[in-house]
């Protein structure tokens, strides 16, 4: 009976702690989705909880109608599809041929793809080796400097290395080659861990914004997270400019004009923002559960 006690007690307390975990996480998340669909004047005056008190679409109106926002989505999505494949490609492959314990030369390729995890050359010659590999307001510039993460690729590593090396024998007893047992057998029975990688590289990929900043000047090469970016200032301008406005006119009704708050913006930003990957998370959770469990129970 006191066991049972016990074990109730617990189930409670575990149970609150858990609710009290979710309102945590989700409320910042709601609250800005409901300062988002709100008049942004009505906003200023405070007490916005998880619902709009007086409803509007003009923030995510100011936010689509920026010049150069459809051009920006495709240019984000193309650079998360090209940057995604190519360093699973990469990771992949290099993990494969690390994995490998009678590889020659194995702790020199680790040395060597462990440096630039820990000494970075810094902004200044990262922009002139851009400069002379021609990466200047070029697609490529997105996709090639972050197409090989060590930590990813340990991370892969790590997971082959638990796969019986019974089955790569048998493999080779078979006549198969190394591309054939990565493809065939290694990657196959790996996909939790690939689909842990897969989400990093993207959500890494689409969350960037510095890249566009640092090395593009081409509007058409904008990504969606730089073009939102200058929304929120642009929207900062335009309330600065008003108030101004509005303290010079002597307080005339100028100001009240405005719906758009540069906290309204940037909640409707934030939203645009995190909603492709808050809708593609709940497909790879599982996988996602599986990968970043590796290692944690040893047989």
């Amino acid at each position: 009976m006191i066991r049972n006690k016990s074990e109730r007690l617990f189930n409670v307390v575990n149970i609150l702690f858990m609710l009290f975990l979710c309102v945590v996480t989700l409320y910042p998340y709601l609250n800005q989705l409901a300062v988002s669909l709100n008049d942004g004047q009505d906003t200023i005056f405070g007490g916005i909880t998880i619902y709009p008190r007086d409803f509007t679409w003009e923030n995510y109106v100011t936010v689509f109608t920026n010049a150069g926002f459809v051009t920006s989505l495709l240019v984000s999505l193309l650079r998360v599809v090209a940057g995604t494949i190519l360093g699973l490609v990469l990771i992949t492959g290099a993990a494969y041929a690390i994995s490998k314990r009678n590889l020659p030369g194995r702790n020199f390729f680790i040395f060597f793809l462990i440096i630039p995890t820990f000494i970075s050359g810094g902004l200044i010659p990262t922009y002139i080796l851009y400069k002379n590999l021609h990466l200047m307001n070029h697609f490529m510039v997105y996709v090639l400097p972050m197409a090989f993460v060590f930590f990813y690729m340990i991370i892969i590593r790590t997971y082959l290395q638990s796969l019986p090396p019974s089955l790569e024998e048998s493999a080779v007893i078979d006549g198969a080659n190394e591309f054939q047992i990565l493809f065939r057998i290694m990657i196959p029975l790996s996909m939790p861990v690939m689909a842990t990688v897969m989400l990093w590289l993207a959500v890494a990929h689409w969350n960037d914004w510095t890249t566009s900043l640092y090395f593009i000047t081409k509007k058409d090469l904008f990504t969606l997270q730089y073009v939102m970016y200058k929304v929120v200032k642009e929207a900062e301008l335009i309330n600065e400019m008003m108030v101004l406005r509005a303290m010079t006119s002597g307080g005339g009704g100028a100001s009240q004009q405005v719906t758009v708050t540069p906290e309204s913006v940037k909640a409707a930003t934030i939203i645009v923002a995190t909603l492709p990957i808050v809708m593609l998370y709940p497909f790879l959770q599982k996988y996602f559960i599986k990968g970043v469990m590796i290692g944690a129970v040893k047989e």
